[in-house]
Order: structure tokens, then C-alpha cells, then sequence
């Protein structure tokens, strides 16, 4: 009874390593470009180099939707801990990488194995925590990548220390080394455990592919969902992937500073982003079935003024300010995707689902990953920065106006 009272906030912190580990591994390449085109000389082209983080993002995208999949279909345990292995493998090989060419197969087999990740734990998460503590669980476990986005920003500095080829080794070396750790913590829902505080949750079955698909394709909340998650990404994954360059080149500071200070102002805020966000979402659901809604709202609206001022801003005052009402806003609106997508799709398919919204928001990103790293070469990134602030504000109505959930979490109609 104790381990199984304890156990979801316990799986909440092993997944919170795991989330962190994910997100540093990916974006201290960002910050590590000056210290890595001294030998590799493809990457003085911020072209090639948009390239090089758009190829992880195409293939994370494509197999986010069969992530899902797998996740619905087998032991998400398993998969959790296989997809950190193979990860950390690939970080850990990424120092031996003397071309262009290696670099970007690297890339493109960790865009696989981390594409694995997200619907596995998300779902695992979802499915050991009632409503009224979901979008504080997710909350938290979302603040694990923005750590993580932080510590990689740093991946300048430690290369400036040491050498970028040390960075890789070390930070690979560590995830190897917890995906054994999980062997032994982590596990999965077993068939009949109930999820905690609750009793009307139906077993996890085995859904049937096709019929898993097509439940989705036709349910029309699902489609807005699919949009109003793609479209913020855009500036999401801008952020996250051009931030530290767009600090450097507004502030005119060298990019060992700006990397640090671009990406732990906007993880600083995300932090408190998600938690704010995940309490007064699960605390407002309770009183208003579309508490969720108005919560993510409120996040997506903070972020609208802040991608204008990010794009024109020259000052240390007016570009980490903004980044900080961005990272609030983007941290209120991930902390309950995952919880309102639970209002509108069964248990049995939330995998499969997160995993289509990620490849939605991953190609977004992809798109604009590759067109920033065209305008950052015409001296324009600052100025196509802000105009995100206008399809964002799309979103933000589309979201408001035909997302209408009728229950506080979704129930097959034989299991209710």
C-alpha cells in the first residue's frame, strides 16, 4: 500500500532525470558550434547548421506517432529505458565525430531513440496520477527538460574548459549509467492496479492499431488539439534551438555567455511556469470544466508580446525580461497539454495521440528550425522572431473558442 501511495511521485522523479538528460543532450550542440567549427569547418555555415538540428527534428517527428503506438502497444518500462541507452550511446559517439557527414547520421539516430521517450512517459504519468494531481505531476516532469535545456546551454562553456569532445563523453557516460539505474526503479502500470485516488479507470488493454487511429482521425477535438500544439511550436522550438544566437548577435556578447544566459533565463521561467501552471490548472478544473483551457490560454497570451520584444529588444533588460514572460507563458501552456488532450482521448490511446501532437509541433519546429537558420545568414533572425507573435495569437483563439471538454477526464462509455 505504500509503495503504491508513493510510487506515482516517485516515477514523477525518475522520469525528471530522464526528461533532463533528453533535453540537454540535444541542445548543448546549439551552444557548442563556435568550439566544435574550429575542426569541423561545414559548421560555419549557419545554414549547414540549421540543417544539422533540423534533421533530429524530421526524424523525432516522424517517429513520434509510432512512438506512441509502441507505447499503447508494450512495456513502456522497457522502451523508456532502451530509448536512454541508446541516446546516451550516441551523445557518448558524438565526441569521436570528426565531419559534418557523422555528425549528422549522429543526430539523426538520436532524433529515433528520443523520439521513444516523451509518449512512453507521458503516458505513464498520466495513467499513475488522478486528475486532481495530473497537470502538477506533468508539470513537474516538464520542468526535468527544462533543466535540462539550462545544463546544455552550458555546453559552450564546459567545451571552452575542457574541449567539446570531453563534453560529449561525460554527459553520454551519465545517461548510460541511469538507464541501468531504471532497470531497477522503474515500472510499469500492471494490469488491474488502480491509478491513484481513483477507481473509474478502466485496465490497460492492448488497443488495436487501426481502430486507435481512426478513434482519433475522427474526433474533431482532436484536430484543434493537433493545431493549437503546432502552432505554438514554432516560437518553441525557435527558442530552444536560435535563442542563444539571437542573444549573442542583439547583446554582442560571445556566445560562452550567451548561451548560459539565454537558456537558463528561459528555463528559470519555465520552472515556474509549469508548476503555477500545473496547480491552478488542477485546482481550477475542479470548478470549471475547462479550467485546463483557459490555464494554457492564459500561458500562450504571455507569450505573445514577450516574441516581440525577444525579436526587437537590444538590451540585457528588455531580451532576458522577455525571455523570462516567455518561458512563464510556454511553461503554463506544456504543463497541460497533456492533461486537457486526457479531457477529450481514452487511456488507451494517449500514447498513440501525444505521439501525433509531437510530430505536429516537431515538424513546425523542423520548418522553422531550417527557415531562422536562412534568416540568422540574412542578418533578418530578430525580425521573423516577432512576427511568430502573430500566428501564435491564431492559436491562441482557435484554443479558446472550439476546445469545449465535457468531462474532467475521458472514460470509454462501457468502463464508466
Amino acid at each position: 500500500m505504500k509503495k503504491s501511495k508513493y510510487y506515482p511521485w516517485i516515477l514523477v522523479g525518475l522520469l525528471w532525470v530522464v526528461a533532463l538528460l533528453n533535453y540537454m543532450d540535444r541542445q548543448m550542440l546549439s551552444t557548442m558550434k563556435p568550439a566544435m567549427q574550429v575542426g569541423i569547418s561545414e559548421l560555419q555555415s549557419a545554414t549547414n547548421f540549421g540543417y544539422l538540428m533540423a534533421v533530429f527534428l524530421w526524424i523525432y517527428g516522424f517517429m513520434s506517432p509510432v512512438s506512441g503506438i509502441i507505447a499503447d502497444k508494450f512495456n513502456r518500462k522497457w522502451i523508456i529505458v532502451g530509448s536512454l541507452f541508446v541516446w546516451s550511446g550516441v551523445t557518448f559517439a558524438m565526441g569521436y565525430a570528426t565531419s559534418f557527414n557523422q555528425l549528422y547520421w549522429l543526430r539523426a539516430i538520436m532524433g529515433v531513440s528520443e523520439a521513444l521517450y516523451i509518449p512512453a512517459g507521458l503516458s505513464l504519468i498520466a495513467d499513475f496520477h488522478s486528475p486532481k494531481t495530473r497537470s502538477l505531476a506533468i508539470g513537474i516532469h516538464m520542468t526535468g527538460l527544462y533543466m535540462g535545456q539550462a545544463i546544455g546551454g552550458f555546453g559552450a562553456t564546459v567545451a571552452a574548459t575542457w574541449s567539446w569532445q570531453a563534453t560529449f563523453h561525460s554527459f553520454g557516460i551519465i545517461g548510460i549509467v541511469f538507464s541501468l539505474v531504471l532497470v531497477a526503479l522503474l515500472r510499469e502500470k500492471k494490469s488491474g492496479e488502480e491509478i491513484q485516488d481513483t477507481d473509474q479507470y478502466p485496465l490497460r488493454q492492448k488497443p488495436g492499431l487501426f481502430k486507435g487511429l481512426a478513434l482519433l482521425f475522427t474526433n474533431i477535438s482532436f484536430w484543434i488539439i493537433l493545431f493549437y500544439f503546432a502552432i505554438p511550436s514554432l516560437p518553441g522550438w525557435a527558442t530552444k534551438n536560435w535563442l542563444p544566437t539571437l542573444f549573442a548577435e542583439n547583446l554582442k556578447i560571445p556566445m560562452s555567455q550567451a548561451g548560459p544566459l539565454s537558456t537558463i533565463t528561459i528555463a528559470a521561467s519555465s520552472f515556474i511556469g509549469v508548476i503555477f501552471g500545473g496547480i491552478l490548472s488542477d485546482k481550477w478544473v475542479q470548478k470549471n470544466i475547462r479550467g485546463r483551457i483557459y490555464t494554457s490560454a492564459i500561458g500562450l497570451a504571455l507569450t505573445i508580446p514577450s516574441l516581440l520584444l525577444i525579436g526587437f529588444g537590444h538590451t540585457v533588460f528588455h531580451v532576458a525580461g522577455a525571455a523570462v514572460c516567455f518561458g512563464m507563458g510556454y511553461g503554463m501552456f506544456d504543463a497541460n497539454n497533456m492533461p486537457i488532450l486526457c479531457q477529450f482521448v481514452s487511456s488507451k490511446y494517449r500514447a498513440t495521440a501525444y505521439g501525433l501532437m509531437n510530430m505536429t509541433g516537431v515538424f513546425a519546429g523542423a520548418f522553422i528550425t531550417n527557415l531562422l537558420g536562412k534568416s540568422a545568414d540574412a542578418g533578418s533572425l530578430g525580425k521573423d522572431f516577432a512576427l511568430l507573435a502573430i500566428i501564435v495569437s491564431v492559436a491562441l483563439l482557435v484554443q479558446l473558442y472550439f476546445l469545449r471538454p465535457t468531462m474532467n477526464d475521458f472514460v470509454d462509455a462501457k468502463h464508466s
